[in-house]
C-alpha cells in the first residue's frame, strides 16, 4: 500500500510539473506591439509578438525565441489574398547559415532597430500576401553556456526548430492562422533545416531532445517545404562533389585559391569512384520508371538526368533572351538547347572547394564543427575522412547523430510524417555543393509519391529568396 501510494504521488508530481511547464507555453495574445511598413505602395500593419520563448526549459534565451507577425486586418474580420484569420497559412522562415546560431527574422528593418543584419523583404512579402509569419531562432555549432559547454552541436538546431513548430501547433486554437498549413523556408544550411523539418515530422528519434527542452505537447510535422540550395546529405556530399568536379583542379575557396596537389587529386579520385555505389544503392527511378544508375566511371542515366536539368535551365534562360553564346558547353539550334557537354559546363561553373568538400581531412570544416559534442569542438562524420584524417586526435560522430542531420534517412519513413509539398531550388551557378545532392533529394521525394517542384535556376549562385513572386505563387497554389 505504501509503495503504491508513493508511486501515485510521484506520478502526480510529474504530471503537475509537466502541466505547469506546458502552461508556460500558452500564447499570450495581449503581448504585442503594432508595427507598420510601407511596401509596394501599401502600408502593411501587423501585430508583432516578439521574443517568445518557445520551450519550457530553454538553455539559450538569445536563440530559442520566436517572432510572430499577424496582419492587423485579421483582427477586424478582414481578408487578404483570399485568406482570413482562421485560414491564413503560416510561413516559417529560418535564418540559419553555416549551421551557425540564428536569431529570428524581423518585420522592421535592422537600421530602425539597431539590431542584426537582416533582409526582411521575405517577411514583408509574405505578410502582404496574407500569410502569417512565424520565424524561430535556433542554436548553432558555436553556442556555449556559462559552464563553457558546447550546447549547439547537432542535432540542436533542428530540435529547436521542431520545438518552435510544436509551439505553433500547441497554440493553434488561440492564435490566428492555420497551423495545419505551416510552410518552412530556408537557404543553405537553413535550406537543410527546412528539408529536415519536412522529412522528419513527429519522428521518435528527436523526442528525447524535445522532451528535455520542455517542448509543447503537440506534433511537429509541417505542410510544405521551401528549400534553397540545401547543404544536406552531408555524409555523402563529398562523393557527390567530386563526381561532379573531379576534372576541375583549380579552386577558389574562402579567399584561398590555387591548384589541387597530387594528394588532393587522389582524394578526389577516391571519392568520385565511391559515388556510383552510393547512387546505385538508392534505387532511384526516372519518370519512366527506369532505375537511375551510374557505371564505375560515373556515367549513366543518372548523369543524363543531371544534364537534363542543366539543359532545362539554359533553355529557360535562352527563351527569356539571355545570351549563352560565350558558354562553350551547349549545343543550340534554332533557339533550342539540344544538349550540354557536362565537362565543359563544369569548366564554366568552376570548382570552389578542395576535397573533401565537407568532412575535411584536417577536421576543421564548418561541418566538422557541427558534429562536435558538448566537450569536443569537431568530429569527422564519414568513414573516408576518419580513416584518412590528418588530425591525430580526431574522432568520428556517432551514427545516430549523423542520421538525424540527414533528411534522406527519413523521407517516407513510416515513423515520420513527411510534408506533402516541396519546392527545392539549387542555382545553376551554385558550387557550394554538388547538383546531385538536391537532385537525389527531389527524385527520392518524387519516387515516394510527394509533390515536388524542383529546378536549377539559370546563373544563380549560392543564395535564396531571389524569386519571391514565384515562391508565393507556388505557396498559394498548394494552400488554396
Amino acid at each position: 500500500m505504501k509503495i503504491y501510494l508513493l508511486g501515485s504521488l510521484i506520478s502526480l508530481f510529474f504530471s503537475f510539473t509537466d502541466s505547469n511547464a506546458q502552461d508556460k507555453l500558452q500564447f499570450d495574445a495581449t503581448k504585442y506591439e503594432v508595427q507598420t511598413q510601407d511596401f509596394n505602395g501599401k502600408t502593411i500593419k501587423v501585430r508583432a509578438y516578439e521574443r517568445i520563448v518557445y520551450v519550457a526549459n530553454p538553455v539559450d534565451l538569445t536563440h530559442q525565441i520566436l517572432n510572430i507577425y499577424i496582419p492587423e486586418e485579421y483582427f477586424n474580420g478582414g481578408s487578404i489574398n483570399g485568406y482570413i484569420a482562421e485560414t491564413a497559412p503560416i510561413f516559417f522562415p529560418n535564418r540559419v547559415g553555416g549551421y551557425m546560431p540564428a536569431v529570428p527574422a524581423t518585420f522592421i528593418v535592422p537600421e530602425q532597430r539597431g539590431g542584426f543584419p537582416n533582409n526582411n523583404k521575405t517577411v514583408i512579402t509574405a505578410l502582404s500576401k496574407g500569410y502569417i509569419v512565424a520565424s524561430a531562432g535556433a542554436r548553432g555549432r558555436i553556442n556555449k553556456n556559462e559552464k563553457g559547454e558546447l550546447t549547439g552541436k547537432a542535432p540542436a538546431g533542428i530540435v529547436d526548430l521542431k520545438a518552435a513548430i510544436r509551439y505553433l501547433k500547441f497554440n493553434d486554437k488561440i492564435m490566428a492562422g492555420n497551423a495545419n498549413k505551416i510552410i518552412s523556408n530556408g537557404t543553405s544550411a537553413g535550406g537543410a533545416m527546412s528539408t529536415l523539418l519536412g522529412a522528419t515530422g513527429n519522428h521518435a528519434d528527436y523526442e528525447p531532445f524535445l522532451k528535455a527542452l520542455g517542448a509543447a505537447n503537440a506534433t511537429d510535422d509541417i505542410f510544405a517545404v521551401s528549400a534553397y540550395c540545401p547543404i544536406t546529405n552531408l555524409e555523402n556530399a563529398d562523393m557527390a562533389y567530386e563526381w561532379q568536379l573531379n576534372k576541375i583542379h583549380s579552386f577558389n575557396f574562402r579567399g584561398k585559391s590555387g591548384v589541387l596537389d597530387a594528394e588532393s587529386i587522389k582524394v578526389s579520385d577516391d571519392l568520385k569512384a565511391a559515388f556510383p555505389n552510393y547512387l546505385n544503392s538508392l534505387n532511384l527511378k526516372n519518370e519512366a520508371g527506369i532505375k537511375l544508375t551510374l557505371d564505375a566511371d560515373g556515367n549513366g542515366n543518372f548523369k543524363e538526368l543531371v544534364k537534363s536539368y542543366i539543359v532545362a535551365s539554359a533553355q529557360k534562360a535562352l527563351s527569356s533572351g539571355t545570351d549563352l553564346s560565350k558558354i562553350n558547353a551547349f549545343e543550340i539550334k534554332d533557339g533550342k538547347v539540344l544538349s550540354v557537354d557536362f565537362d565543359a559546363y563544369m569548366v564554366y561553373l568552376e570548382r570552389m572547394k578542395t576535397p573533401p568538400a565537407f568532412d575535411a581531412l584536417d577536421n576543421k570544416s564548418f561541418e566538422n564543427n557541427l558534429f562536435g559534442t558538448t566537450s569536443i569542438e569537431n568530429r569527422h562524420f564519414t568513414d573516408y575522412s576518419s580513416t584518412h584524417s590528418k588530425d591525430p586526435n580526431a574522432t568520428i560522430a556517432d551514427k545516430q547523430t549523423i542520421k538525424m542531420m540527414n533528411p534522406m534517412n527519413y523521407v517516407g519513413d513510416k515513423q515520420a510524417k513527411t510534408a506533402k509539398n516541396w519546392r527545392v531550388r539549387h542555382g545553376a551557378k551554385d558550387k557550394d555543393t554538388g547538383f546531385a545532392v538536391s537532385i537525389i533529394l527531389a527524385t527520392t521525394l518524387q519516387n515516394k509519391g510527394f509533390k515536388v517542384d524542383f529546378a536549377l535556376p539559370w546563373g544563380v549562385p549560392h543564395s535564396g529568396d531571389y524569386d519571391l513572386e514565384e515562391l508565393f505563387v507556388w505557396m498559394d497554389k498548394i494552400c488554396k
